[in-house]
């Protein structure tokens, strides 16, 4: 079965730019690069990645596409650009003509205004990608959730992908809040949900299996098995567990589907709403 990674990071790692990795994530305080996750790969299984900006600027763009010209397994690529700037329409034109580019992601997350993602400035920016088929992920946390369902319903036709579930609280057990949350937007049709970045939500050394299903059930019901698809958040869920260790929850969690529903979650959903 063809099994395609939808979220992948690397860095040639700089104190500055990188300064989210402190010393606290000191694995993953290195260069991160094609050549350490080929063999992680192959030894999976895994056909390709899309790989994901992780630094706010044009020069991680250039980064990645480097790379994917040089690493055949690199599918595409989620980069970066400033929504808010006077001159977003001349830049997604610009990206528009390079075939690798497959959409874009601000870390919104880390913006101090809780409804940043409504901002009618940024919302202007937004409202310029689905002209040029650009797809949008969502980087948010729980509280983020009920301004992402406005922020999605407002663009009715704009692809979007909420990354790693919106970071619920699985360490607390917690689900109340974000269960509710993810409903309302997962109604959103417009809107799909990456099985990502959970290991680095719940205790980093002392997780179990099982500890994820009742967030997986919650996902799988809300978006339903043509709107999930797997990423591995490499090299970040080597914090807690490794590759190994994330593919091991969902391919026991996923057994359970149709043969259908595993073809689309392993590859066919990412595919198609990447272009890839």
């Amino acid at each position: 079965m063809l099994k395609i990674d939808a979220h992948q990071h690397f860095w040639k790692y700089h104190p500055v730019k990188d300064a989210w990795i402190t010393d606290d994530l000191k694995v993953i305080q290195r260069d991160l690069l094609p050549q350490d996750v080929a063999p992680i790969l192959a030894e999976n299984g895994i056909a390709g990645c899309v790989a994901v900006q992780a630094d706010q600027s044009e020069t991680e763009n250039q980064f990645l596409l480097g790379l994917a010209a040089e690493h055949a397994f690199i599918m595409g690529i989620v980069g970066w650009v400033d929504f808010k700037a006077h001159n977003i329409a001349e830049r997604l034109e610009y990206y528009s003509h390079i075939k690798m580019m497959k959409g874009f992601r601000h870390i919104i997350q880390a913006e101090p205004e809780p409804d940043f993602m409504l901002n009618p400035q940024f919302m202007q920016g937004i409202s310029l990608l689905q002209g040029r088929n650009f797809s949008y992920d969502i980087l948010i946390k729980p509280g983020h959730l009920p301004y992402a369902t406005q922020f999605a319903t407002a663009f009715p036709n704009q692809r979007f992908v909420l990354d790693h579930l919106a970071k619920p609280f699985i360490k607390d057990n917690k689900m109340e809040g974000w269960q509710q949350d993810i409903y309302a937007l997962a109604a959103c049709e417009n809107v799909s949900c990456k099985i990502s970045g959970m290991v680095t939500e719940a205790d980093w050394a002392n997780w179990k299996a099982e500890d994820f299903t009742p967030y997986l059930d919650v996902v799988f019901n809300a978006f339903g098995a043509k709107k999930v698809m797997f990423g591995s958040d490499w090299p970040v869920c080597n914090l807690a567990g490794g590759y190994k260790g994330v593919l091991s929850i969902v391919e026991t969690y996923v057994a359970k589907l149709s043969q259908t529903e595993k073809e689309l979650f392993w590859a066919g959903n990412a595919m198609a709403f990447y272009g890839l």
